[in-house]
């Protein structure tokens, strides 16, 4: 009982911190300068067509109407007004198609649906759709970036703790303070320069590219995974160099517990001890790290896919923001927020789980 109810209050607390990201990023976007009407006429932009476009979209409506109007959108289970078009909550069949109608009453409907997040005011395409075809180029860049700074540095805080006050313990020391300390915009122009511009005679690395590149006949794509290298270099060093010290910090404590001295006494291959014993219990708050940063490098990956024209969630808010493309912008910040909540909720959970101790916080 006290688990689910440990479950639950992290559930609410979930919704809370997200119902307050979705009100910020609303009245957020929506004070900002910019019309986006006059941006999609461009140069036949006169005040008819203005008026009619912001009518089409809602933005003649007052800022509390368009709100409510973009939590119904939002909200899985939502009411809406089935016959009047003029309707701010008008059940348009190809708006949330595919939808479960629930209960009708009157004129109005509670329709099942998934989180309607617009759609673009260049393309016209679902804001869901630009994120479906980008957050895959993400993930992929976050998972082999993350991969990349566990497995170095979970080597490296091993080695450092084993040769403690060495050469080679200050030499990482000096190396993962440049690394927590280096901005990543900066660190993926430099990286981007020295291994793809001065070394690219022996590195063959390209400054730019995608996952899939166009062929030089144009006949199609072909995976290009050498394009993978540098972001996720660039992107995993912050992590590498907090998880190196911490992995180091954790051995260090662990080995001076009474438990591995006694294993040492009883005869025990120092490599098993270490291995074994030692390095198994001082994963916990490595793992925990990992876990949270994972969720950092999916949602702070915009800078890095921007310097390396990488096609993932970061071009598509750039190219947004630029273009004053609101629904997208909005949808893709809401969308890496949910993702956020999500792993920190199944992380208290698998915490509560573990340790009893943390349900009594």
């Amino acid at each position: 009982m006290d688990m689910l109810h440990y479950s639950l209050t992290r559930l609410w607390y979930g919704l809370l911190v997200l119902l307050g990201v979705v009100t910020l990023v609303f009245f957020l976007f929506n004070v900002l300068p910019g019309d986006p009407a006059r941006m999609m006429l461009g140069q036949r932009a006169d005040a008819e067509s203005i008026e009619i476009i912001n009518r089409d979209l809602g933005r003649d409506k007052p800022v509390g109407l368009q709100y409510l109007n973009y939590l119904n959108d939002l909200l899985p289970l939502s009411v809406h007004n089935s016959t009047d078009s003029s309707s701010l909550f008008f059940l348009a069949d190809d708006k949330y198609a595919p939808y479960l109608c629930v209960l009708r009453a009157g004129d109005h409907a509670v329709v099942l649906k998934a989180p309607y997040l617009r759609r673009s005011y260049q393309s016209q395409r679902k804001v869901s759709e630009i994120i479906a075809s980008a957050f895959p180029q993400t993930a992929l860049l976050a998972l082999v970036a993350m991969s990349f700074a566990l497995v170095v540095g979970l080597t490296l805080g091993v080695v450092s703790a084993l040769k403690k006050d060495s050469w080679i313990d200050r030499l990482t020391l000096v190396l993962s303070t440049l690394g927590m300390s280096l901005p990543s915009f900066f660190a993926a122009i430099l990286i981007a320069w020295l291994f793809a511009y001065v070394l690219a005679d022996w590195t063959h690395l390209n400054m730019f590219g995608n996952l899939f590149t166009v062929d030089d006949y144009g006949t199609g794509e072909y995976l290009d995974i050498k394009n993978l290298i540098l972001p996720a270099l660039t992107l995993g060093l912050r992590p590498l160099a907090t998880l190196t010290q911490l992995t180091k910090n954790s051995m260090l404590d662990v080995l001076s517990q009474d438990y591995i001295r006694t294993a040492r006494a009883k005869g025990l291959p120092y490599r098993k001890v270490v291995f074994r014993h030692a390095l198994r219990n001082a994963l916990n708050p490595v793992v925990t790290s990992a876990s949270g940063w994972l969720a950092g490098l999916l949602a702070g990956a915009v800078f890095v896919e921007y310097v390396f024209d990488w096609k993932g969630m970061g071009i598509v808010i750039v190219d947004g923001l630029e273009k004053y493309d609101f629904p997208v912008v909005m949808g893709s910040i809401l969308f890496v927020c949910v993702l956020i909540i999500v792993i920190n909720l199944v992380t208290d959970i698998l915490y509560g789980w573990l340790d009893p101790r943390v349900r009594l916080r």
